[in-house]
């Protein structure tokens, strides 16, 4: 089967192009071409789209803008592929072809996020409203970003610089009626003689959200705060940029206990619509300052990034000012980085890249110990453009070194002392070939690595967020991935297809799920295990293009993720999505209106189906049912003489208000309703979303 796929693949390749040249103008199809011009960060570095063996998307920040969404990885989690971990409204962590938590990197500001991502309630401390696009890498992309890559890459873009002369900004406001949210971002940016400046502030607010089954839900409020000053100079020999970042989530816990008699959710506060903290509730600060130095080489270019983080996670429990849990997370990034320039249809780069990190207990509980960690991988990568083919691949070193500091307390020992050395070599090699102006097809084959986090390693306490006890282990391997992509994009005049099928073996997998034992009472005790596992899917999406104004696309995304060896209770990866149908409709009304311009109508339906292939054992997981949620939206640009002086746009989401539960929703299996029979909190109901920006300049 292999031989046969890969003879027809090149056989494909050997076909001349076909002379009809380009089809007649269109803004579709010239804007698929723009697209696969773009410069994307890529399994072996910056390459065209078009040229990249690696299934990857782009989302713009206009694209964004247009969705429903409480935080930002909610946004993204529309796209084929991807779907998120959530914990109420406010807290949403990235999930890529089954695979999420410290599986996924998030690059934002050319450094790689660290929040403390190992935990099912720590999101992603990003202001969603200075992303000016994001790229969506999916599958092992351990050559460019070390261990961690092994799901997939998500990175965050800020907003294009802008000319010379220019002094720009925006005002923006949102409100959402479900849960009360309102939020607004403020910008100004300007360019002056090859001086740059961007700055931003941003603030959210949101009571409880609500549902049919549940009403209000007690404690799900939150609030964030983000403040961002970036400057720069832009000369001949290249650019220097300087950005220091401030960030703030106050999520409140969902504890979904219930009454014994009425089954109603219990609550501390009487007015469920405060947007006041409840108890448990969070504080999350996280601070950033990044240097990024671009210059230019006669041979090439040489990109050197320097970043410092510091993540402040509070965990306050019976009081509203004295915290339990306290982790203080420091990290130092380093990137250097030198591309050459295409010689003979050649392209080479090398890099050294990884990071040191501290992370202490400052409070009285304890989840994980103290530890020191230090890594830095090395490689190298060679892409070729010959004919219709382009051929690329790359090999990576990785070293990481773990240090863990022991505890005792009230005589036990809570933690032991332990010190880890993880290396591991990693490598891909793919194929885009253009088999005819309308026609690419992709091959890709990708070897991941992944070291144990210090939760799968040490875990020892309550996780008051996850509401469980946690066990880890400190002898765990690392994991080892070797993923084979293969993917087809086609563009007509009214028509494009993009599909990709993969299969991904994982070794040395680990995963968390529950056990038959009590160490805390009123709390499910899980423990993390390693074992292999094998995940394969497809992803597929078509847009047409009947006529100009009017836009059809629809998608499905698909994962099996098993464990092998495994009994069938066991058999199933915990928390793998659902496979999922959507299907969007955008009518463009107007592109040349002297006070409504850019005006659309759009509706939106996500099927999601049945997920009956979960981690059965000890209950860990649950079936569940399939569902089915309708959005409509609509927009425009006012226009005064000419001026664009605002965007508006009006969007309602799960339009029929169903009430419903996300497979990967974690409320998911919080108390029983002993009145309905139902199990754990379910999803926000019908909400409608205002969004107005004012721009500035």
């Amino acid at each position: 089967m292999k031989k046969s796929l890969l003879l027809g693949l090149s056989l494909a390749c050997a076909l001349p192009m076909t002379a009809q040249g380009l089809p007649d103008s269109t803004d579709m199809f010239f804007r698929h071409l723009e697209l696969k011009e773009v410069m994307v960060t890529g399994a072996v570095g910056d390459m065209k789209m078009k040229e990249s063996p690696m299934p990857i998307s782009i989302l713009q920040a206009k694209e964004l803008h247009q969705l429903s969404s409480t935080n930002l990885i909610d946004a993204i989690a529309k796209q084929p592929g991807i779907a998120q971990i959530t914990t109420g409204s406010g807290i949403s962590k990235p999930v890529i072809r089954g695979l999420g938590y410290n599986r996924i990197v998030v690059v934002n500001d050319g450094i790689r996020q660290e929040g403390q991502q190992w935990g099912d309630e720590h999101g992603v401390e990003i202001d969603g409203n200075e992303v000016g696009s994001v790229e969506i890498l999916k599958g092992p992309a351990s050559l460019m970003y070390g261990s961690d890559a092994m799901g997939g890459v998500l990175v965050f873009k800020g907003m294009p610089t802008l000319p010379e002369g220019t002094i720009k900004g925006n005002v923006y406001a949102e409100y959402q009626t479900n849960n009360g949210l309102f939020g607004g971002s403020f910008n100004l940016a300007g360019n002056q003689k090859g001086f740059t400046w961007d700055a931003r502030y941003s603030e959210k607010h949101a009571h409880a959200y609500k549902n049919r089954f549940d009403g209000y839900v007690p404690n799900s409020q939150f609030e964030e705060r983000a403040f961002s000053l970036k400057t720069g100079l832009m000369r001949s020999w290249g650019f220097t940029n300087l950005k220091f970042g401030y960030y703030n989530l106050n999520p409140s816990i969902v504890e979904g206990e219930r009454d014994s008699v009425t089954g109603e959710l219990l609550s501390e506060n009487e007015n469920l619509l405060t947007y006041r903290h409840g108890l448990p509730y969070q504080r999350v600060y996280h601070y950033k300052a990044v240097s990024e130095s671009f210059i230019n080489l006669s041979s090439g270019y040489l990109k050197v990034i320097a970043g410092y983080q510091q993540n402040r996670r509070k965990e306050f429990e019976e009081s509203m000012d004295e915290y339990g849990l306290y982790l203080q997370l420091h990290t130092l990034n380093y990137d250097v980085r030198y591309v050459s320039e295409e010689m003979s249809g050649w392209k080479f780069s090398t890099g050294l890249n990884g990071m040191g990190q501290k992370s202490l207990n400052l409070g009285d509980e304890f989840l994980i110990p103290d530890y020191a960690l230090f890594d830095a991988g090395v490689y190298a990568t060679a892409s070729k453009n010959l004919a219709h083919w382009n051929l690329s691949g790359g090999l990576r070193f990785d070293y990481r070194y773990l240090n863990a500091k022991g505890l005792e307390e009230d005589g036990e020992v809570r933690f032991e002392d332990f010190t880890r050395h993880f290396s591991g070599i990693t490598g891909s090699v793919g194929a885009t070939c253009e088999v005819t102006e309308r026609l690419d097809v992709k091959l890709n084959l990708a070897r991941g690595f992944r070291t144990p986090n210090i939760s799968e390693l040490a875990s020892n306490g309550e996780h008051e967020g996850s509401l469980r006890y946690e066990i880890g282990n400190h002898d765990f391997k690392s994991e080892y991935s070797l993923q084979a992509d293969l993917g087809l994009d086609y563009a007509t005049r009214y028509f494009e297809l993009h599909s990709a099928v993969f299969a991904n073996h994982i070794s040395n997998y680990i995963y968390l799920h529950r056990i038959d034992s009590i160490i805390e009472p009123d709390l499910m005790t899980f423990a993390y295990a390693q074992g292999e596992a094998m995940l394969m899917g497809f992803e597929a999406s078509v847009d047409i293009h009947p006529i100009h104004a009017l836009h059809v696309g629809t998608a499905f995304s698909y994962v099996q993720a098993r464990l092998l060896q495994q009994p069938e209770e066991m058999r199933w990866l915990p928390m793998t999505p659902a496979p999922r149908l959507s299907t969007d409709l955008k009518y463009e009304i107007t592109h040349d209106g002297e006070v409504l311009n850019n005006a659309y109508v759009a509706a939106r339906i996500d099927w999601y189906l049945k997920q009956d292939h979960f981690y059965a054992a000890y209950n860990t997981e649950t079936m569940t049912p399939s569902y089915l949620l309708l959005g409509l939206s609509v927009g425009t640009d006012v226009l005064v003489k000419g001026k664009k002086v605002a965007e508006l746009s009006v969007i309602v989401d799960n339009l029929t208000d169903v009430c419903y539960q996300d497979h990967l929703n974690r409320l998911k299996y919080a108390d029983f309703n002993v009145v309905t029979g139902r199990q754990g909190v379910f999803n926000m109901g019908r909400n409608i979303v205002f969004k107005l920006t004012v721009p500035i300049g």
